[in-house]
């Protein structure tokens, strides 16, 4: 059904006393203390029909010891809930921390939809409250499994308060939500299929479609693996976090934009600089990224306990003149960084510019000798084959980039019959922070390339996999020693040469 006008995003949550006690699980759910082993049934079996079994978390993060609640609708008599951590744990990748008891399984409403920005929210009744407590800070995915033997994701980070002296990663739920079409919208597509009657907002008040949890699995999981593996300190936050609080960012050795993270706000985007301002190398596994310009605002599904939360991502794009916000706020256009009111292109920071999709590419080696290639064996010229897309950035001599800056990998490519190529590069900062960009999507999945787990290999193989591998390794591990520009060798500009006029 459809919201009055105006009502969505200022409609007040039911008083407590008019809903049904929610059953509270706390730390008798915990599995096994700080002994955790890995196990491989994180898993999912089956997911059976689209309403076997789904559910959404009323935050996207919470810290060690908070408490969130779980919202589940299944056609199913009863359900429970596992929390699994996802690291290295011996090649199992995932460890159980936490599992509830049964719970009485309902099927909860249909959603609900605010006219104006015909954004999409679930409006359920909470199913369980969570205590945290003794969760260790990671990503995590709680699986949700009804009695019928199907099970669906709930992606939850346990968020670090503070990254000083760690590698901190940045996971990605505005981007998540943006290509969520659950209840029949996303922030690219209408009921209909078509952009123009897409939402111009998106709530975090619903379950994520599919798996509950694809963009987690695709572009982040084998990440979040490979870190843990090499041993580093790490911290974890999202995207949504650094907005709300920098404070994470204090001190950070490096801070890691993994495969996918096109949406912004400017606020995150300043935060971010400044901490690569302050010293804090920055690595940016994927493209397209910061492309997007958003802004947070408070939603129903969070109104009244957690109302402090940001509750939808709006990004009204080609149509921001129709945004009612940007009457009083007109530097604040929910369009592409690059576009509209308050132009700033994302390669100032990242020292890349998205140009464009698809396409399906081999990853063409520039400079072998560079640090982040140490140990692969690549040689200039080595090419691997559709390691680049399905979008891709690139150097582009005329917007505004840090210089000097490397061009490590310059991969010529086509794309809609025109040629032109992607990048990875490589540039410091004053403050002596490296930045580093791979400039092709396909890079986390390339960690998992001829493995069959998660997303697609896009037919790369395992040669691509242990080139993808030791280059992340390198640059994650160079960069956890301090800022690059104080111990590894500086940027060989060489962009002139590539790009002629």
């Amino acid at each position: 059904m459809a919201s009055a006008a105006g009502a969505g995003c200022d409609a007040a949550a039911p008083s407590p006393a008019s809903r049904t006690p929610v059953p509270t699980s706390g730390a008798s759910g915990l599995v096994s203390g700080g002994t955790r082993r890995g196990t491989n049934g994180w898993r999912l079996a089956s997911t059976g029909p689209a309403d076997a079994i789904e559910g959404y978390a009323d935050q996207v993060s919470v810290l060690p010891g908070g408490r969130f609640r779980l919202h589940v609708s299944t056609t199913a008599r009863s359900f429970r809930a596992s929390a699994f951590r996802v690291g290295w744990y011996g090649g199992a990748e995932a460890a159980l921390v936490w599992a509830s008891g049964t719970l009485r399984g309902q099927r909860q409403g249909a959603h609900d939809t605010v006219l104006e920005t015909r954004m999409v929210w679930a409006g359920w009744e909470p199913s369980l409250e969570v205590s945290a407590a003794g969760w260790p800070e990671g990503a995590y995915l709680l699986r949700l499994e009804a009695d019928s033997g199907h099970q669906r994701y709930v992606p939850l980070i346990v968020r670090s308060a503070r990254a000083a002296g760690r590698t901190l990663l940045m996971h990605a739920p505005a981007t998540w939500q943006a290509y969520n079409h659950w209840g029949g919208t996303s922030l690219y597509l209408g009921p209909d299929g078509s952009y123009a009657h897409r939402a111009f907002a998106v709530s975090f008040g619903r379950p994520y479609a599919k798996s509950g949890a694809e963009k987690f699995l695709v572009y982040e999981r084998a990440a979040v693996v490979l870190a843990e593996r090499l041993g580093i300190p790490l911290a974890y936050t999202t995207g949504v976090d650094v907005d709300r609080d920098p404070a994470v960012l204090r001190g950070a050795v490096t801070a890691v934009a993994l495969g996918h993270d096109e949406y912004w706000t400017p606020r995150q985007r300043r935060h971010v600089t400044a901490a690569r301002d302050a010293g804090t190398n920055l690595l940016f596994l994927g493209a397209n990224t910061c492309f997007r310009r958003v802004r947070l605002e408070p939603g129903p599904a969070q109104a009244g306990a957690h109302a402090e939360v940001p509750g939808s991502v709006v990004c009204y794009k080609t149509d921001y003149g129709q945004d009612p916000y940007l009457a009083d706020h007109p530097e604040m256009a929910t369009t592409d960084f690059r576009s509209g009111p308050g132009a700033d292109p994302e390669s100032s920071m990242t020292g890349v510019l998205y140009e464009g999709y698809p396409v399906d590419a081999p990853y063409v080696v520039e400079r072998p000798d560079h640090w982040a290639f140490q140990g692969t064996g690549a040689r200039r010229g080595d090419r691997f084959d559709h390691l680049v897309g399905v979008e891709y950035d690139r150097v582009t001599p005329g917007s505004p980039t840090p210089a000097p800056i490397e061009v490590v990998a310059h991969s010529p490519l086509t794309r809609k019959g025109r040629g032109s190529h992607s990048d990875s590069a490589y540039y410091t900062a004053p403050s002596g922070a490296g930045v580093f960009a791979t400039g092709t999507m396909r890079w986390v999945e390339g960690l998992m390339a001829g493995t069959g787990l998660d997303g697609r290999d896009h037919r790369m193989d395992a040669r691509t996999r242990g080139f993808v591998t030791r280059v992340t390794e390198n640059v994650l591990t160079g960069f956890a020693s301090g800022p690059a520009g104080r111990h590894r060798p500086a940027p060989r500009d060489n962009v002139s040469e590539l790009y002629r006029a």
